[in-house]
């Protein structure tokens, strides 16, 4: 889906007509009762989308993002974050595109033996 507004947009506007296979739909759905009514979630729910070909895995990494995503936003908004400028995801992105994630040295560190 990433680079297809289009078909992320049909799947906001309509679950049940976007164009993406039964396999997807069966896993948004269970998504959506995770965000929702997390306290109904049932063994038979997650069988459902087992069901539908996804592994224990897949279901695990789903319901980890799916809830890190929701802590993520209630502590960006309880703590008033916002967006960045663009300029400050432009530096972020030309330091990780030269170092990576590792951080440069403090100044004064010294590097080797």
């Amino acid at each position: 889906m990433l680079g297809d507004e289009q078909k992320v947009q049909a799947i906001l506007e309509n679950l049940d007509t976007a164009p993406i296979p039964e396999a997807e739909r069966v896993l948004f759905r269970f998504l959506e009762k995770v965000n929702r009514e997390p306290e109904h979630i049932r063994q038979e729910d997650v069988e459902a989308v087992k069901a539908a070909g996804w592994t224990d895995e897949a279901v695990y990494d789903a319901i980890t993002v799916c809830a890190l995503f929701n802590f993520y936003n209630r502590w960006a908004d309880a703590t008033g974050v916002r967006e960045h400028p663009a300029e400050v995801y432009e530096r972020s992105a030309e330091r990780l595109s030269k170092g990576g994630y590792v951080a440069p040295p403090a100044p004064g560190d010294k590097k080797g033996p």
